[in-house]
């Protein structure tokens, strides 16, 4: 189809043979970005050590997986568990918050222990009610204060939170190291309301030099339809959604 990189999911690193499928990547020619999934047991901001115990297991699983796989960094929303979305009082906030920080400081070591970095991505109001905007996840890594956290910005999410796409971009600056696009009804891209143009001044105003990747969702993959909301098939068919965004992509940044 013409793509120079596929991103790998990690719902459940029992399931995938990371040799396996590092020789699927050589045999093809694409390199791997690798993204991890954050459920209720897999969250940082619970007030039960043993939640957090569990998810540094799952982080370290999917660290040495980013080795097999030669993918340079993990990304997602790795602060709190997605879904968890209430009205609760400043001081259970600021509780949460110092709990990602402190945790998230030990996360990042662990990456940085084996040379990779973390991407974090902030999620749209309806999916997390900790990080929701550029200028949230900026203010996270700043508290973090480690070299390995970084910063995935996704456009669906942007759609929704961001008042200005350029504006964010720009905000997350040299920290950016990846990039999720699809449009704002999760479509293909080029086929609804997003603001290209907005994303694309963007990224040429940091001199971005990343991934830009399609994150598509299907029903047929229950483990995260649940989880977005995704009842319904969103184009004719995956291949298409594949083939159409990925020739916008390319037009839109061509320069």
């Amino acid at each position: 189809m013409g793509f120079s990189h596929v991103e790998i999911p990690i719902e459940d690193p029992d399931l995938i043979d990371a040799e396996i499928v590092a020789s699927a990547l050589r045999d093809s020619g694409l390199e791997a970005i690798a993204c991890g999934a954050f459920g209720p047991t897999r969250d940082l901001t619970h007030e039960d050590p043993e939640v957090h115990r569990q998810c540094f297991e799952y982080i370290s699983n999917c660290l040495d997986m980013c080795l097999v796989l030669d993918a340079k960094f993990l990304a997602g929303p790795m602060y709190s568990a997605v879904g968890k979305a209430r009205l609760i009082p400043p001081e259970q906030r600021n509780t949460e918050w110092n709990r990602a920080v402190e945790n998230l400081q030990i996360v990042c070591q662990m990456a940085a222990d084996r040379n990779l970095e973390i991407a974090l991505e902030p999620l749209n109001r309806f999916e997390s009610d900790l990080i929701n905007t550029a200028e949230d996840v900026v203010r996270l890594i700043n508290d973090i204060n480690h070299p390995a956290a970084k910063i995935l910005l996704d456009g669906f999410h942007m759609t929704i939170e961001e008042a200005d796409l350029e504006t964010a971009i720009r905000l997350a600056g040299d920290r950016l190291i990846h990039v999720q696009v699809s449009e704002n009804y999760r479509g293909t891209p080029g086929t609804g309301q997003t603001n290209w143009d907005a994303i694309k001044r963007g990224l040429q105003a940091i001199d971005y030099r990343g991934v830009v990747s399609i994150e598509s969702f299907t029903p047929h993959v229950q483990e995260l339809a649940g989880a977005v909301c995704i009842w319904k098939t969103l184009a004719p068919s995956q291949d298409g959604f594949a083939e159409e965004g990925l020739a916008f992509l390319k037009a839109l940044f061509k320069d």
